[in-house]
């Protein structure tokens, strides 16, 4: 199943494998297909926090919810635990984060950190408030809405911006073709990809189209970008990967740039987005936080909004795993001996879902993490380890900075409506109605 390098070395002892469903294996892949979240939930109360399944697509596989076999997971040599197979790379590039394991990966992520940490962050600030308001001046007074919709199309600007630089028709056909892009490719990652090549009608012939038309703009834009006298002083995200030199001195590769692009935009876009869409139909739900909330906005201080931004990732998981393959002969997780080749799957949501961890883990409380920060391995919306994701710091501020906005300028209306149900993307799970809620303008804004 897998195409990640393996270590070669004998066996010394027989596998030691946690406990499996008493289900024919068939039927057990149905169920994890057909309702991902719900079975996951029957096996975790069912046979324990480390259980072993078949899922379809990734093969024999380990489902680990406990805090400390997370822990032990995330912090074990990228040597020993590849990054799970197949991944997103067979949709984003070979050439991006996602497909590099090793050495090259190490340094990739290296070249990466900069313009999504520190005082670079700073900069792209302004880009998220003037993005929020731009949408913020078409929504319709006192009518209910989605947010998941605005929300989307805030986060593409921004990483648009943010990635590219400078606006143009290049980034506005982007702008277009992004969105119906990621929503197929998260659909048909979860899939098989097609042993024969798929016909010219086919999902999978559309995203190589959008590949292609994708490849083009790319083109456009590093010409743009290798004519413009003031290229060293551009902050944009690819101004550095075409100044940017790896240890030894070599540069990135058009392919590699191509595709690393493209992980940051498919990245940066959806996840943001669908968390902001909880977001809203959380404290929409919730009167006493969002007065709290609201009477924040009105100063310089974020540590509540943070708190709630905290707990909606939490209450809300948006990406459900992180996975890694065994790539050693024999890996000890636990008390468990897990064979080279089998998937470990991290669910992110059972260990936010945790009661242990979390006492009343469905309410929605963002008073958990006031003056407390998350623990590192049972609050995981990004991953954990090597693979944790190298735009979270960015993904916050972004949270923080159009939360904060969005609370200064419209008045959001409470609701005593049920929480919206889940809806499963392919990769992400968002609010199944967009996060509706009713807004009015300020007549004069906060802060």
């Amino acid at each position: 199943m897998s195409e990640a390098p393996t270590l070669d070395a004998p066996v010394a002892q027989a596998p030691k494998l946690p406990p499996s469903p008493r289900l024919p294996r068939p039927l057990g892949a149905l169920a994890f297909v057909a309702s991902r979240r719900r079975t996951v939930n029957w096996l975790t109360r069912t046979y324990g926090r480390c259980v072993t399944i078949r899922i379809p697509v990734f093969g024999d596989a380990i489902l680990v919810s406990e805090p400390a076999l997370a822990k032990q997971i995330f912090t074990t040599s990228p040597e020993v635990l590849h990054n799970i197979q197949p991944n997103l790379s067979r949709l984003l590039g070979k050439g991006s984060v996602f497909g590099l394991e090793g050495a090259a990966h190490r340094q990739r992520r290296k070249l990466l950190t900069p313009p999504f940490h520190g005082k670079s962050i700073s900069t792209y600030e302004n880009i998220v408030e003037q993005e929020t308001m731009r949408e913020i001046a078409s929504w319709p007074d006192g009518v209910e809405f989605e947010t998941l919709e605005p929300m989307m199309r805030i986060t593409v600007n921004v990483i648009l911006r943010a990635v590219f630089g400078a606006e143009g028709a290049e980034l506005q056909q982007l702008r277009e073709l992004l969105p119906k892009w990621v929503t197929l490719g998260s659909r048909l990652s979860v899939l098989p990809t097609p042993v024969r090549p798929p016909g010219r009608f086919s999902p999978w012939a559309r995203l190589a189209d959008y590949r292609r038309t994708y490849e083009g703009l790319i083109d456009n834009l590093i010409a743009g970008a290798r004519r413009d006298p003031n290229l060293a002083d551009r902050p944009d995200v690819l101004s550095l990967f075409l100044r940017s030199t790896y240890d030894d001195g070599t540069a990135m590769s058009r392919g590699d740039i191509g595709d690393e692009l493209l992980a940051l935009l498919a990245a940066g876009h959806e996840t943001t987005a669908s968390t902001l869409g909880w977001a809203f139909e959380r404290i929409s739900r919730h009167p006493q936080v969002l007065e709290r909330l609201v009477a924040e906005a009105a100063g310089e201080d974020n540590s509540y909004r943070q708190a709630t931004i905290f707990e909606v990732q939490r209450n809300r998981t948006v990406i459900d795993f992180a996975g890694r393959h065994v790539a050693a002969p024999m890996y000890d997780l636990g008390p468990w001996r897990i064979p080279q080749g089998f998937s470990i799957m991290v669910s992110l949501l059972q260990l936010h879902q945790n009661p242990e961890v979390y006492p009343d883990p469905e309410r929605f409380d963002p008073q958990r993490f006031v003056d407390t920060k998350p623990n590192t391995f049972a609050w995981v919306p990004f991953g954990g380890g090597t693979r944790r994701c190298v735009g979270a710091a960015f993904a916050n501020m972004e949270l923080d900075v159009v939360l904060r906005t969005v609370l200064r300028h419209v008045v959001i209306q409470t609701t005593s409506a049920p929480g919206e149900k889940v809806h499963n993307r392919g990769v992400a799970f968002t609010p199944k109605k967009g996060g509706r809620v009713v807004v009015y303008r300020r007549a004069v804004p906060l802060g």
